[in-house]
């Protein structure tokens, strides 16, 4: 069973940046899609970014293009969500999501993702 690790959360006035981090489980991490969502309070949960396999392909929603990056490593079975220029909007809890073994291209949709991080809260104050 592929376990995902998400860390780097925290409290941050707007403006600011935060880093997150998701450590996946398993020895096939590099031909699999990873994504980043978020769970606002209140909220459906919806797609911020994804990533392919080999980072050739990236996806963004539109509300934070220019703000937030998405990279990986492989060699770490690590996948980043830098997130600069923070707004008080973006408090989320933050979720990993990471498709199946051999799916490398990327998805919006929640649905397109078979395994899930626990979440880590991010919170912007004005």
């Amino acid at each position: 069973q592929v376990q995902l690790v998400e860390s780097g959360g925290g409290l941050v006035q707007a403006g600011g940046s935060l880093n997150l981090s998701c450590v996946a489980s398993g020895r096939t991490f590099s031909t699999s899609a990873m994504a980043w969502f978020r769970r606002a309070p209140g909220k459906e949960r919806e797609f911020v970014a994804a990533i392919s396999g080999g980072a050739d392909t990236r996806d963004y929603t539109s509300s934070v293009k220019g703000r937030f990056t998405i990279s990986r490593d492989n060699a770490k079975n690590t996948v980043y969500l830098q997130m600069n220029s923070l707004r008080p909007e973006d408090t989320a809890v933050y979720f990993c999501a990471r498709r199946m073994t051999f799916r490398s291209s990327i998805s919006s949709a929640q649905s397109g993702y078979d395994f899930w991080g626990q979440g880590t809260q991010v919170t912007v104050s004005s």
